[in-house]
């Protein structure tokens, strides 16, 4: 009677959670007669009492997986989204938009140096003191060939130097007044009408060759070894030139020396603009384009200087 009485006594646990509570205990029927397995528990008699083993529902394939340890060592939380290539309805830069940007920087920067090469240029050759001083002392010209290599050496071989601003504005501001001094000490040997020729054959040729870079199909940046070796190749006909003294291979070395940097005109104009090309100049490097774009012009205005006053 006491077993019994106790058996009958003994109540099932109660439920744990709030949704459980609205079930029936475990072990008894619903009114319809079925057992009550809705309930995300199991109950389980054991014995003649109605002790409940309670565990949760879900699969135990794997035991390891059941342990709340082992599940919270699997658990990561998730990677956070990739910004590395920009969102697009953001109207974050692009590589398009810093590679345009990166050309109206290089070109601002080409018009101030050649302005200021144009306004020394004409400085020797209408102000009469300057061009007699210039005339008679032949040591001016060899000194602004020191600087401008020396300045050449520092923006071609330290990446600071041309990269750290202002460091990089200060050097290409001096190298540019350096080569306008030695351009406007050369210019004083030749007429200013034949000068000015250059000037605007310059202009003509150089606008000509940038408009076909952007152009063309052609993929000039290839060809920068072929042009390297063109390079040192006209350099030992200079040599040549020098000893024989002759007008003809003056004209000859002239049009060579045309034709060459016409070409390194249209290859670095092609490096500047990226795109398709092979090879293409970063947008870090603007300093160093400018400075590259800047001798092209200059040294074809020099070739065709002296071709126009070998013709006069």
């Amino acid at each position: 009677m006491d077993q019994s009485k106790r058996s009958s006594e003994v109540q099932p646990p109660p439920p744990y959670s709030q949704d459980d509570g609205q079930q029936n205990p475990y072990g008894q029927q619903n009114p319809d007669g079925q057992n009550n397995n809705s309930s995300p528990h199991y109950g389980l008699s054991v014995g003649p009492g109605n002790i409940a083993v309670v565990s949760p529902a879900g699969q135990y394939n794997d035991m390891g997986q059941g342990h709340p340890e082992d599940q919270q060592q699997q658990w990561a939380p998730p990677l956070p989204p990739d910004y590395s290539t920009g969102l697009e309805d953001t109207g974050c830069f692009d590589d398009k938009a810093i590679r345009r940007g990166f050309i109206k920087k290089v070109y601002l920067t080409l018009m101030i140096q050649l302005l200021l090469t144009f306004g020394i240029i004409c400085a020797f050759l209408y102000w009469e003191a300057l061009r007699v001083w210039s005339m008679n002392t032949y040591w001016f010209s060899y000194c602004m060939i020191a600087v401008v290599l020396v300045i050449i050496v520092a923006l071609s071989c330290c990446a600071d130097v041309r990269r750290k601003v202002p460091l990089n504005f200060l050097a290409l501001g001096l190298f540019t007044i350096a080569e306008g001094l030695l351009l406007g000490s050369v210019t004083v040997f030749y007429e200013a009408e034949a000068v000015m020729w250059a000037v605007g054959a310059t202009a003509l040729v150089s606008l000509a060759l940038s408009v076909f870079a952007m152009q063309s199909r052609w993929d000039f940046t290839l060809a920068s070894g072929g042009l390297w070796v063109f390079c040192w190749t006209l350099i030992s006909f200079a040599l040549l030139c020098g000893i024989m003294r002759s007008q003809y291979l003056y004209i000859v070395y002239a049009c060579l020396g045309t034709l060459l940097f016409s070409l390194y005109l249209v290859m670095d104009t092609q490096l500047i603009l990226g795109g398709n090309h092979k090879y293409s100049i970063s947008p870090e490097e603007y300093v160093f384009a400018a400075l590259n774009l800047y001798l092209d012009i200059v040294s074809l205005f020099t070739m065709l200087l002296s071709l126009i006053g070998l013709c006069r």
